[in-house]
């Protein structure tokens, strides 16, 4: 095809959207935010045992590759230039721990996913350890319980249960990052020249990283025994942060080389800049793999009196000022229908389940709990496990199809109700995105719960779009102009309560009970005569003394 042939849209903008399930890359019209084409992979997780889950950091790398070439032959066939893509945002799954041989490329583990649990018991020795055993000791500092959902304690298992990663720290070989870093430093050199870098909101996930003075803390990295040279340097969300290597085997004008990866935002941070919630007290909701609801409290972090986080929303710029988010994080959402489909075989597809639950229209009495890695927000409690319960004998697949969905919208009651207490104004309406939204009964069941309406943008990749913003907004690039004036107005779909409140307070209440049924059910176990864990080690002295200091630090943030 003649380059005259080709279709000139202005310039345009790359997004990898790194998921739990799945791995995308769509492309973006800078100028109209029109998506123009995308491909999606699905990504294997491995279950080696009960709790554990684990991801192979080459697949996913390879995914990208995939997903890149896939869309750039797609605009192609449509007869449009891809030589316009001026720059390439990454979003992706927050918390996945990877760590990898500088010197070959190679990951020494697999990638342990946000949602494992094999690291109960270290959380749980740590506790012992702390005065109290609170697990609030680091809030304010990091914005986050002490949980085996975020980094630190993940890299502090594979430090002492994998010797190759030992090994390698021991050699100075060793680099860790959440899957942002592996796939940036993969994408632009890796072990010849690659960037290692991550941006503030995906470091604000890992428990070493401190949300007021944007720095690894050597406190933290001291007290988990982290050391920080393996760590990536923290950027802003928005900037350059190297150009992309040729590695499109099928594309001949090898036409990404040179490009800028630019955008760097976490899963949740990048869906609230994509849903434009740019204002204090701005909410959205994303259902994925897990539910998150984050809220913009814009330069001022807000700490949470009922089981929300505080974590970093973004930081659009090297020059830009830092905003924070109150966030709810449920952790099984969007997993749970994967679950349906492939452990109980209810349905093939996940769409399905759409189907299904429409057909029960209730779910007659039958509840479904799916803490299959225990309970997030705002309980926060690592004993519970899935249950379902009012089981009859009336009981069949279409309503445990229907009772998993209204989980879900139970689940995000539950931490709207912590937002409304802890902001002190209700929300009046939420703002949704997410691959599950495109469930219709999913949507409406949502709206009749939380007695609010529910607002549905008509082009629900929001994750991608916000990475593709601030990856065209960024210094150097300036394609993407996030001026409030210059966004590009959303059409939505609206779903209104339809159930009285009576209702919705009746099926809340029973659904809270079947919560508390859940709890407690599993303990992790005791640890070994030969532990040699850095927490057995360390000095009652240092958790009092850090206490102090985190104590003086709250006091300082509250006031």
């Amino acid at each position: 095809m003649a380059a005259s042939d080709r279709m000139v849209l202005g310039p345009l903008v790359g997004s990898i959207d790194q998921g739990t399930s799945s791995t995308r890359f769509l492309v973006f019209n800078a100028k109209t935010a029109e998506l123009l084409s995308h491909h999606q992979v699905e990504i294997q997780q491995k279950f080696p045992k009960e709790g554990w889950v684990e991801q192979d950091p080459k697949e996913i790398l390879k995914s990208v590759h995939e997903c890149v070439e896939r869309t750039c032959e797609k605009l192609q066939q449509l007869n449009i230039d891809i030589t316009n893509i001026k720059a390439i945002g990454v979003s992706n799954q927050r918390e996945t721990t990877v760590v990898w041989d500088k010197t070959t490329g190679e990951p020494l583990y697999n990638a342990i996913v946000w949602l494992d649990l094999r690291t109960q018991s270290t959380v749980e020795r740590l506790l012992k350890r702390i005065p109290g055993e609170n697990k609030a000791f680091f809030k304010f500092k990091t914005g986050l319980p002490l949980s085996t959902y975020f980094s630190a304690v993940k890299l502090r298992w594979l430090l002492d249960n994998v010797q190759e990663i030992k090994q390698a720290v021991d050699d100075g070989r060793a680099m860790f990052g959440t899957i942002d870093s592996w796939l940036i430093w993969s994408l632009t050199g890796g072990k010849n020249g690659g960037v290692h870098c991550t941006d503030v909101t995906n470091a604000s996930r890992t428990m070493l990283f401190n949300i007021h003075s944007l720095e690894w803390d050597p406190e933290l990295c001291q007290f988990f025994d982290i050391p920080v040279d393996i760590l990536p340097k923290v950027r802003s969300s928005s900037e350059i942060y190297g150009l992309m290597v040729r590695f499109l085997v099928n594309l001949k004008s090898g036409a990404l080389t040179g490009v800028p990866i630019s955008g760097c935002l976490g899963d949740q941070s990048a869906a609230l800049v994509g849903q434009m919630c740019f204002q204090d007290g701005q909410a959205k909701n994303t259902y994925g793999t897990g539910c998150f609801l984050l809220c913009n409290t814009g330069q001022k972090s807000v700490f949470s009196e009922h089981g929300l986080l505080t974590t970093i929303a973004y930081k659009l710029g090297r020059d830009k000022p830092v905003c924070y988010a109150l966030e709810g994080s449920v952790a099984i959402a969007g997993a749970v229908v994967r679950w349906l489909r492939d452990n109980l075989g209810i349905v093939k597809t996940s769409q399905e389940i759409e189907k299904l639950a429409a057909e029960a229209g209730t779910s007659y009495g039958c509840y479904f709990v799916p803490a299959f890695s225990g309970l997030y927000a705002p309980y926060w409690e690592p004993s519970a496990r899935g249950i379902i319960c009012g089981l009859t004998q009336f009981t069949n697949k279409n309503h445990i199809a229907f009772a998993a969905l209204e989980a879900v919208c139970f689940q995000t009651r539950e931490i709207l109700d912590a937002m409304n207490k802890d902001c002190g104004i209700p929300l009046n309406q939420l703002q949704v995105d997410g691959g599950m939204t495109n469930n219709k009964v999913l949507m409406q069941l949502q709206s009749d719960i939380l007695c609010i309406p529910v607002v549905k943008p008509s082009m629900p990749e929001t994750t991608a779009l916000g990475a593709a913003m601030a990856a065209g907004a960024a210094e150097g690039v300036g394609i993407w102009s996030l001026n409030p004036g210059d966004l590009t107005a959303v059409t939505c779909e609206r779903f209104e309560p339809q159930i009285n409140p009576e209702e919705s307070e009746f099926r809340f209440a029973r659904w809270k009970k079947a919560v508390m049924k859940s709890m407690g059910w599993e303990m992790s176990e005791a640890p070994s005569d030969g532990d040699t864990s850095i927490f057995c080690s360390l000095p009652l002295g240092f958790f009092i003394m850090s206490s102090m200091v985190m104590l003086i630090g709250a006091k300082y943030v509250s006031g």
